[in-house]
Order: C-alpha cells, then sequence, then structure tokens
C-alpha cells in the first residue's frame, strides 16, 4: 500500500509502503528474518512518524512459535513534553 508523506512541511509522493494497515490504525511490518533488529523498528517508526498512526505491529514469521520473539509493538507517542 503506497502511501505520501510529509517531511519537514514537504509532501513527499509514494514515500513509503505498508505493508497492512487495520482498521485505518495499527501499522503492520511483516518480516521473515533470523531476529529483528533496531533497525526494523526503525523502519517501523518511520511509517508511524509519515503516516500520523501511533501504534505498530513488527511480526516476524521467522520466528516460531511467533508469540516467542516474533511479536513487537511500537507506539509513537504524541505528547513528547
Amino acid at each position: 500500500m503506497a502511501q505520501s508523506g510529509t517531511f519537514e512541511g514537504l509532501l513527499v509522493p509514494e514515500s513509503y509502503r505498508i505493508d497492512l494497515l487495520v482498521d485505518d490504525t495499527v501499522v503492520v511490518e511483516a518480516k521473515t528474518v533470523e531476529s529483528l533488529t533496531p533497525i526494523h523498528q526503525a523502519q517501523v517508526l518511520t511509517y508511524l512518524r509519515l503516516s500520523g498512526k501511533e501504534i505498530g505491529l513488527l511480526l516476524n514469521f521467522w520466528a516460531y512459535p511467533l508469540k516467542d520473539g516474533g511479536i513487537q509493538r511500537l507506539v509513537l507517542s504524541r505528547d513528547r513534553g
């Protein structure tokens, strides 16, 4: 799903591709890697910033069972005070 984003006030058309957007609220990024790294988290946080969403899920389908290290919930707080 190609999305446009805003960076420093400039509209950047098709600047990122969200794997899945649930109920216009939750950004889901699916991976199949040995282990999730900070770069994967940064990717989801960037998608959250550009889309204006606050909740993201990072899913790693390499992990078995999925609940043992294959799911990370990320929250982008709008309260930066």
